[in-house]
């Protein structure tokens, strides 16, 4: 049986003039947005405010997670030209924090870690004063393909932890908790001056210290930014939620995460991995 949406999580239409504009450009440069991919609920307004996350490597995800909307089957041929392409798209947005994400490619012996690394290089060749953030997949927990990421020197390093361990098997069947936080925890060792920072969602089936656990786990491998945001089921043939937390206890989570030491935390109903990225922009500026 579905869950009836609470009021908090209705989002209102604005701005699609500009959101028409933005896909225009994106078409243009034949690129990819994990705004349009993932089904985001806040498509319209980052879109609105000329902001994006750029998906690269194309649209076929490797692995089966049972909360994503992003399509899984045989993945497409990387496309060389779109490191260029989403440096272009940059520019003209005139972008200050860019989001780079991926589908898994798991398929690609470096799980497509140099290609991360030619976009970051291009978008530092074209937009150097842009504060760059790469969300990855786990690269196998291969810590040469992460090195490869780690030496192209992004601002931030962001890698996605979702859920609590126990609810590994059923959401992340290919996926494995420890291998995530292992992965954050030598970007940190490589580079101290890269920025590590995760998420995750609730709504799943998880317990309260069950999720404060995962927060100490995050803090023992040095993570410093956060976002945690409510589980929004994309289909009937996906995970469904078992639970609508309630915005009072998104705000006690981010109380405690700054009180564990987090140097940024966004934790509210609507929030998504790299809604207002730019947020954490001033704080780097200010840094």
């Amino acid at each position: 049986m579905h869950k009836r949406k609470p009021d908090w999580l209705k989002v209102k239409l604005q701005g699609t003039e500009k959101l028409y504009q933005v896909k225009k450009m994106l078409n243009r440069l034949s690129l990819n947005t994990v705004c349009e991919e993932a089904n985001c609920p806040n498509i319209v307004e980052c879109f609105a405010k000329k902001t994006a996350t750029f998906m690269i490597l194309g649209k076929i995800c490797t692995r089966n997670c049972t909360y994503c909307n992003v399509t899984r089957g045989t993945p497409q041929d990387v496309d060389p030209g779109e490191p260029f392409h989403v440096a272009e798209a940059v520019k003209e947005l005139g972008l200050k924090h860019v989001v780079i994400t991926s589908v898994t490619r798991d398929d690609l012996p470096d799980g497509g870690a140099s290609h991360f690394a030619r976009v970051i290089e291009k978008i530092r060749d074209i937009n150097d004063n842009t504060i760059i953030e790469v969300l990855i997949p786990d690269f196998q927990g291969d810590y040469e393909a992460l090195s490869m990421v780690i030496n192209a020197n992004p601002h931030i390093i962001n890698h996605n932890i979702e859920t609590i361990s126990r609810l590994y098997p059923v959401v992340r069947a290919k996926a494995d908790y420890f291998r995530s936080l292992e992965l954050l925890k030598k970007v940190k060792q490589a580079k101290n001056s890269i920025y590590t920072k995760s998420g995750m969602m609730l709504g799943l089936g998880e317990k309260e210290q069950e999720v404060v656990d995962a927060l100490k786990d995050l803090r023992k491998v040095d993570c410093e930014l956060l976002t945690i945001g409510q589980y929004l089921a994309p289909s009937s043939k996906h995970h469904p939620v078992i639970e609508y937390i309630y915005p009072e206890t998104f705000d006690k989570y981010k109380e405690l995460g700054y009180e564990m030491g987090f140097k940024y935390v966004a934790s509210a109903p609507l929030v998504r991995s790299s809604y207002n990225a730019e947020e954490v922009s001033q704080m780097l500026i200010k840094n």
